[in-house]
């Protein structure tokens, strides 16, 4: 996470006045100058000299916090608050206690930071709900997660992007032949690319020499065609730097810069408008019709550290960067965004209430509502970041150090659809409350069992694609079930019209939709034994009544072999209806085999002529 953070960590950390000393002096100036690695190396001189102080303790934590040590920044971290620190070293030092899963810890951090600072979103967030924790876990999955093939063990590899065209772009410190970071000791980053083949598997990466130069470059966005980049670029590279006259670094910020795929190279190389050498503008992500550029910056004007900020695309032309406002930015800082084709904004976040370091979140820009945490399948303790999903292959990308090192995930969406249900009266068209609605699969296992409302609605959150049925029933009413084949819409709603059962009960017979057999078989069946629950429910409310169950068949077959058939399919029927507690002297059967057809069709019966002819009839003898 080491490039994370220095990609992250735009703004220049400003020392407090207090504390420092002519000893911690040259300390200060690396740490000032981001060099937090040397930085580390002269504190920890002071320490072993027994002159370090509080200051030098809180620094040392800034400085492991910032090259993600974790363990490290947690130690010096707990020294410092020995004495009264700022507001910012709580936040910080709950930050790393939660990813170190320490949530208890974290929380007694948080609670001393909002007492510090109680007008701070992140406290008010705090002391809404001190114990999120436990509710984001209990989210729904929206993922299925695993480790893509094509990291470096040992290496930073993340902010991956698939193209419409299957070609996996990231960026990586692999490349071990480059120059070093002094700040953070590790290779620069360079972008590579992979090809996604049609079973997903990636293949070798391979660098895009065309982009990479002796320092950081990238992460990257494409335009929907994939012929138009635009990728974030250390100034170094362009001689866009200030320099430090105190200790003489040269201190480039992240920019931003536009190529073009012209016979397969990336060229025509040109810096966006926007950037400076006073503050950093990284993380792009462009939207699908191409006119409007998402990035993280520490510009003038944010809400804290890094902020998401927008800017209106024009050809090569690009209006005022506008932030994204406290919907999607906090005090914190946020970066990594990632709009997607239906206008869905994910970004990664150390401000809003989340499992670690670094959440990931998504806000869907057209309804203006607040980001929601992607769950615990995606995010955990440490950081992750970089999310990017192509809703053309329903699959997303995001980076993580959840291993020790930057590593590249793969997350396929699960789909999950709000089916609705909702019930009336056939009659009147009135809603029917507290009907039993119970949803089944395919196999008729019961998945869950309402009443619906007020409104006479139920509502189930189910995976698409499977099948499954509803099944309505309440008192006075006719049931009915209904096949819901494989749902893949946000939501659905499967409309009930409810006869009243005395409807069914005619002059001479009880009307009931057929009872299906299996080929050649006589047991009843779920969906006969729904059938007949109604009329039990009848023979109940009517206790005078007697009935006939009459049997047909279709004419396949011979008639002797019918006439078995039809007879053993009515005693099923009476023996199942004298099991729900009908008395047994209320109800006769009767076979007729294929002596009587509803469609005489003789032996050119259609299958749908054939499926008419096969019924029961329930015939009111009394």
């Amino acid at each position: 996470m080491k490039n994370i953070y220095s990609l992250l960590s735009f703004a220049l950390i400003t020392l407090a006045s207090f504390g420092q000393s002519k000893q911690s002096e040259k300390a200060d100036n690396l740490f000032e100058s981001y060099q937090y690695v040397d930085a580390i190396e002269s504190y920890l001189k002071l320490v072993d000299k027994n002159e370090a102080d509080a200051h030098v303790y809180k620094h040392l934590g800034d400085s492991y916090y910032n090259i993600f040590n974790i363990d490290e920044a947690s130690k010096w971290y707990a020294k410092a608050i020995e004495t009264q620190q700022d507001a910012e070293t709580y936040y910080r030092y709950a930050q790393v206690l939660k990813s170190q899963g320490k949530y208890e810890l974290a929380k007694d951090q948080m609670d001393t930071f909002s007492k510090m600072v109680p007008n701070d979103q992140r406290a008010k967030n705090h002391l809404q709900n001190p114990n999120y924790v436990s509710e984001l876990a209990d989210k729904s999955k929206l993922y299925d997660v695993e480790v893509a093939k094509i990291n470096d063990s040992e290496q930073s590899d993340f902010g991956a992007i698939l193209s419409n065209d299957d070609v996996l772009y990231f960026v990586s410190t692999r490349n071990k032949s480059t120059k070093e970071d002094k700040w953070t000791k590790s290779s620069y980053l360079d972008v590579y690319k992979s090809v996604r083949n049609a079973d997903g598997t990636l293949s070798e990466p391979e660098p895009v020499k065309s982009l990479n130069t002796p320092y950081h470059d990238g992460p990257i966005t494409l335009s929907a065609d994939g012929k138009t980049m635009i990728f974030a670029r250390d100034g170094h590279s362009e001689g866009a730097f200030k320099k430090l006259k105190s200790n003489q670094v040269k201190l480039a910020q992240q920019g931003l810069y536009k190529a073009t795929l012209l016979d397969g190279k990336w060229d025509n190389i040109q810096a966006l408008p926007f950037n400076s050498v006073d503050y950093s503008v990284s993380h792009p992500s462009l939207s699908s019709d191409g006119k409007t550029l998402y990035f993280a910056s520490n510009m003038p004007g944010g809400l804290g550290d890094t902020d998401i900020w927008k800017v209106s695309v024009n050809g090569d032309s690009y209006g005022e960067p506008v932030n994204l406002g406290s919907k999607v930015n906090t005090s914190g800082k946020e970066g990594f965004p990632f709009i997607s084709d239906n206008n869905i904004l994910y970004f990664a976040s150390s401000g809003r209430q989340g499992f670690g370091g670094f959440d990931i979140f998504k806000v869907d820009l057209n309804k203006g509502e607040d980001a929601i945490n992607l769950g615990n399948a995606v995010n955990t303790k440490r950081d992750d970041f970089a999310f990017s999903i192509n809703e053309q292959k329903e699959i997303a990308y995001f980076s993580s150090n959840r291993s020790g090192v930057d590593n590249i995930y793969i997350a396929v969406p699960i789909c999950h659809v709000d089916i609705w249900a909702s019930i009336t009266d056939a009659n009147s068209g009135s809603s029917i409350s507290g009907a039993n609605v119970v949803l089944k699969d395919s196999q008729q296992n019961v998945i869950n069992d309402l009443n619906s409302d007020n409104n006479g609605e139920a509502q189930f959150n189910v995976l698409c694609k499977p099948d499954y049925y509803i099944s309505v029933s309440k008192e006075g009413y006719d049931s009915m079930t209904i096949p819901v084949t494989g749902p893949k819409k946000d939501e659905l709603t499967v409309k009930f019209s409810l006869n009243p059962i005395n409807e069914m009960i005619t002059e001479t017979e009880v009307k009931l939709n057929n009872i299906y057999f299996e080929f050649n078989k006589s047991n009843i069946t779920q969906q006969g034994a729904f059938e007949l629950d109604k009329l039990v429910k009848i023979m109940n409310d009517y206790p005078e009544m007697n009935i006939l169950v009459k049997s047909h068949t279709d004419t396949k077959g011979s008639a002797e072999y019918n006439l078995k058939l039809s007879e053993e399919r009515a005693q099923s029927t009476v023996q199942y209806l004298i099991s729900k507690g009908v008395d047994k002297d209320r109800l006769s059967a009767k076979g007729v085999g294929s002596s009587n057809p509803k469609i005489d069709c003789k032996s050119q019966c259609t299958d749908e002529e054939d499926a008419q002819n096969r019924r029961s009839e329930f015939l009111i003898i009394k």
